[in-house]
């Protein structure tokens, strides 16, 4: 006679009693911590896009209003400081609202967008700056050599940016030219200097002698500056990196919650 089937049948509700019990409070974890690191996440990401909002209303500002926030590159005519922020400010807002509708969403798919784009940005600033630190010499001199080639746009038509920035700069770092006053010479092919290089700004005061004209170089004095400012721009850069770190976190650990989630509460 065949054994009854009686005791499997007396044991098999309470197993299956336990077993979901405890699928239910993984269930029930998972679903807390992702709540939790959902909310924080739409917050963090909400501010990156208020930021990138803010960083392209800047660059709008600048282009419409102030024509001498313009490139002194004449390889790079569209590098200025305007159009830099507005490209910045886009691509700002454009990984941010990826964020917080991957966030609020819960959708694996943009979650994991936003965390490659990051990424990426992360990844090409860390190579600008290796490279930087690589090749300062030779970008020191490709950028002199470029910055003298700009002098040629000086007051001419369709460069009043240009002109007003070179103005600016000569004028508040009391120099003249990017090695010294001779570069104008090559400019103007004469013994002459735009007016902003004079000691004591005059009307056609750059016609008059080199004693009158600052001898500095303006490549050196800005390189000065910024080596004064260093420690504000560490932080600055640090607190950009750190900005990232932290938005990566966020994205892969709430990434991950949303597939736990799935997984338990299937």
């Amino acid at each position: 006679m065949s054994p009854s089937p009686a005791p499997l049948i007396l044991w098999e509700g309470p197993v299956l009693l336990v077993h979901s019990h405890q699928e239910l409070k993984r269930c029930s974890m998972a679903h807390n911590c992702l709540q939790c690191i959902k909310y924080l996440m739409f917050v963090f990401n909400l501010l990156f896009w208020l930021g990138g909002c803010g960083i392209l209303g800047v660059g709008i500002w600048l282009a419409v209003t102030q024509g001498n926030f313009a490139t002194l590159s004449s390889s790079f005519p569209s590098l200025s400081a305007a159009n830099l922020l507005i490209v910045t400010g886009t691509f700002v807002m454009i990984i941010g609202f990826v964020g917080c509708i991957g966030a609020i969403k819960e959708n694996k798919c943009l979650l994991l967008s936003f965390f490659i784009m990051l990424l990426i940005v992360f990844l090409l600033e860390l190579t600008v700056v290796i490279l930087f630190f690589v090749y300062t010499d030779k970008i020191d001199k490709y950028a002199q050599r470029d910055l003298k080639k700009g002098l040629h746009l000086y007051g001419t038509d369709g460069n009043i940016g240009l002109t007003n920035a070179w103005s600016i700069i000569q004028t508040d770092f009391r120099c003249c030219g990017v090695s010294n006053y001779t570069d104008w010479f090559e400019v103007y092919n004469t013994t002459r200097v735009p007016d902003s290089c004079c000691l004591e700004f005059s009307e056609n005061c750059g016609l008059h002698s080199p004693g009158t004209w600052w001898k500095d170089s303006c490549y050196e004095a800005v390189k000065i500056w910024l080596q004064e400012n260093l420690l504000a721009v560490g932080i600055f850069g640090l607190c950009t990196v750190l900005v990232q770190i932290l938005g990566l976190t966020f994205a892969m650990t709430m990434y991950c919650q949303v597939v736990k989630a799935d997984t338990y509460c299937a």
